[in-house]
């Protein structure tokens, strides 16, 4: 049987699931990045809110840093304080004191969260292979993929996004991932984000996609704080999150990595009747 015609057996089936790292599998809350981001400007002069740190969570950091920049309210502060608007070497500068603190924080921001290992173990009692992907840089991930190990998480391919050419939306990462796990079609694969970036990552590479409204960015409340919030008030919250994502063109959404093993099987359910992502069947 040639690997095209194994290939093709193997389509009515998940094969790999691609999970992001921050505020998926690592960091509830995704508490880490933004208020790096905060802290970086800041040195500089500068103050972004850190709503605006996460408007570009999900991208590679110099680009997020860049989109930073390119906020009305950052250039103005800017404007006012270099008589300029920021331009390529202060993206730079400023990632070149980002990717440091990032490195440091990272460290402190390495438990699963709950869910995760109970996940992986139902994936890999499937037979289904893990990759995952990150807009963090190849020097952020040397200090992360050990971290995570030792608290019992080791995907079996890790792609960042100092890997490839660009980072999300492209689908460039998941590419990679396809071809570290040898996986083809990439119908019979599933990426899992928090991001919107992610979600259209996801799709950009033809995959079936799932967005978390709680555990990540897009709430960016730790595990304690969402547990605090008033049921309505969280319930509203996370309405509003599941229509971004659902707009951005998630196939599904749910809270967290604890409810995306019911969402592979639906899938694989899916596959085995014939459905494909990007056909909406």
């Amino acid at each position: 049987m040639t690997i095209l015609a194994r290939a093709a057996a193997r389509s009515g089936s998940v094969q790999a699931v691609i999970l992001d790292w921050a505020g998926t599998t690592v960091d509830y809350g995704c508490m880490g990045p933004p208020a790096v981001f905060g802290h970086v400007f800041e040195k500089f002069g500068i103050t972004v809110p850190v709503s605006d740190a996460r408007r570009f969570m999900g991208l590679e950091k110099q680009e997020h840093i860049r989109r930073l920049c390119g906020l009305p309210g950052t250039a103005a502060q800017w404007r006012q304080k270099y008589g300029r608007t920021p331009d390529e070497n202060d993206v730079a500068a400023l990632y070149a004191q980002t990717e440091a603190l990032m490195v440091d924080t990272i460290a402190r921001h390495a438990d699963p969260i709950d869910g995760l290992l109970p996940f992986v173990d139902g994936l890999r009692e499937r037979n289904i292979k893990i990759g995952s992907c990150t807009g963090y840089t190849a020097p952020m991930m040397a200090v992360l993929v050990p971290a995570a190990a030792k608290r019992g998480y080791s995907p079996d391919c890790v792609v960042c996004s100092s890997d490839v050419p660009a980072g999300r939306p492209f689908p460039w990462m998941c590419y990679q991932n396809a071809i570290g796990l040898q996986v083809f079609p990439l119908s019979s694969m599933i990426k899992i984000g928090d991001t919107i970036s992610d979600v259209q990552e996801g799709l950009n590479a033809g995959m079936w996609t799932i967005g978390l409204s709680q555990s990540g960015n897009e709430l960016g409340l730790s595990k304690e704080q969402v547990e605090a919030l008033p049921a309505d008030d969280r319930n509203r919250r996370l309405a509003g999150i599941e229509t971004r994502f659902r707009e951005a063109g998630a196939h599904y959404v749910v809270t967290g990595i604890w409810k995306c093993l019911a969402v592979v099987d639906d899938i694989q359910r899916r596959l085995k009747k014939g459905a494909h992502p990007l056909l909406g069947i």
